[in-house]
């Protein structure tokens, strides 16, 4: 049994993956509640297919991720994944600060209201009292005065009346003139006596809209200091948004400084591996060649298989699951097209795999950034060469020259080489050049 590297001691896709969905559900902005109602059938119907679109979501965006992911070692995957996670949430942390921040406006605004009210209030309050005092004094003013008349009537100083006058009158001009006097003091006291009432009034109702003004006071005061207090919790909510936007924007320029600071041994590697296919392409083209003289030699002719579909499912799971596509891929970090020469198929960890096909086993050893590689030479399709490679396997369960029918154990899934995470990366090459392995998959 050949020997197969182990896989790598990186942090496992699973951690990716966990932290990939995190991102992509602060994304999609997904949040699930019971309905209010637990007997509403209609919100609950809603609410799992709300759940299930949002899953089939999740599900397509992490195999697109996983899929940019493949060929880039789990550091940098897990790098990038964080990155993309931070810049996700940094948008929902502006919101918060930008909500924090209108709440404070308004309550600050709904305080200066209150302030204003209340200004008013102890300014009617005021305006109130003096006027009170002033109508009091008055009347007190009032009230000597009629005392003061009073006593000059007792005294005799004042006519109390017509007659009074008459028999008091020493002459005619004595008549009228202690006549007017009386008249003008009954007019000065009834006129007096008016005003008092009404000052009497006036104050009496001053009184009441003053006891009013006073608890409007008190009640404005209060819902100012409950107004105070909510805005000083908003400004401190804000204050935590702004702390938590603060550590996100410094935690993605880390993040994006490391991953600068990779680029140069990412273009290394790429260029390795660039090299590593060039590699296979020409073992796979010698082997063709040998083939190619055996078969001139022994005057045959060979069509093999003729299916349109030659291969079964090569991993344990059922249905067959595709996280990765065949053909240009853009280089996350990187940020330029490359080739991606198979599929990836979902498998997870030390999951077996197994031969696509009948054939014989062409290698089975540790090729770079393929990780641990069976490569299974299956003759000839429809007159041509037939082959394919089963890439960062955690171990083997076949040796070079072996022969291997359809669906027999090569190994295990793994995560060898350049790779971010366990899975099978499923290359199928036609006279030595890669194609598209999907098609020919039976489903």
């Amino acid at each position: 049994m050949p020997h197969a590297r182990p896989a790598t001691t990186a942090r496992r896709r699973t951690g990716v993956v966990a932290l990939l969905l995190t991102t992509l559900v602060a994304l999609a902005g997904i949040t699930a509640s019971m309905p209010a109602t637990a007997g509403d059938l209609e919100d609950l119907d809603n609410q799992r297919r709300q759940a299930e679109a949002s899953q089939a979501a999740t599900d397509a965006a992490i195999a697109q991720l996983e899929g940019q992911l493949d060929g880039i070692s789990a550091e940098l995957a897990d790098a990038y994944v964080a990155l993309a996670g931070i810049q996700a949430q940094i948008p929902i942390a502006q919101e918060a600060l930008r909500v924090a921040e209108e709440e404070v406006a308004r309550l600050q605004r709904e305080a200066d209201i209150l302030a204003q009210r209340l200004t008013a209030a102890e300014a009617e309050e005021q305006a109130i009292t003096e006027q009170i005092a002033e109508n009091t004094a008055r009347a007190e003013e009032i009230q000597v005065a009629i005392g003061r008349m009073a006593r000059e009537v007792y005294r005799g100083d004042i006519a109390a009346s017509t007659l009074t006058a008459i028999l008091d009158a020493d002459s005619t001009e004595d008549f009228i003139e202690q006549s007017a006097a009386s008249a003008t003091a009954l007019r000065t006291q009834t006129q007096s006596l008016r005003e008092l009432e009404q000052l009497n009034g006036v104050n009496r109702n001053q009184e009441a809209r003053l006891e009013a003004v006073r608890e409007e006071i008190s009640d404005l005061k209060d819902e100012a200091d409950a107004k105070l207090a909510d805005a000083e919790a908003a400004r401190q909510v804000a204050a935590d948004r702004r702390a938590e936007l603060d550590v996100l924007l410094a935690a993605a320029q880390e993040k994006s400084a490391y991953l600068e600071s990779q680029k140069a041994a990412l273009a290394a590697q790429e260029a390795e591996l660039k090299a590593q296919q060039a590699q296979l392409a020409a073992d796979l083209a010698e082997i063709i060649r040998l083939q190619e003289i055996a078969r001139a030699a022994a005057g045959q002719n060979p069509i093999g298989s003729t299916a349109s579909q030659p291969f079964i499912n090569p991993t344990s799971i059922n249905p067959i699951y595709k996280t990765s596509d065949y053909g240009m891929r853009l280089h996350p970090v990187l940020g330029y097209w490359r080739m991606h020469a198979g599929v990836d198929l979902r498998t997870y960890c030390n999951n077996p795999i197994y031969a696509g096909t009948s054939g014989t086993v062409q290698w089975a050893r540790y090729r770079s950034g393929y990780g641990n590689q069976v490569m299974v030479n299956h003759g000839y399709w429809n007159g041509n060469s037939l082959m394919s490679s089963y890439n960062h396997m955690s171990s083997f369960a076949v040796s070079a020259g072996q022969n291997v029918s359809q669906g027999q154990l090569l190994g295990y899934s793994g995560n060898t080489g350049t790779s971010a995470g366990c899975h099978l990366h499923f290359e199928v090459y036609v006279n030595g050049a890669t194609t598209d392995p999907w098609p020919l998959i039976a489903k």
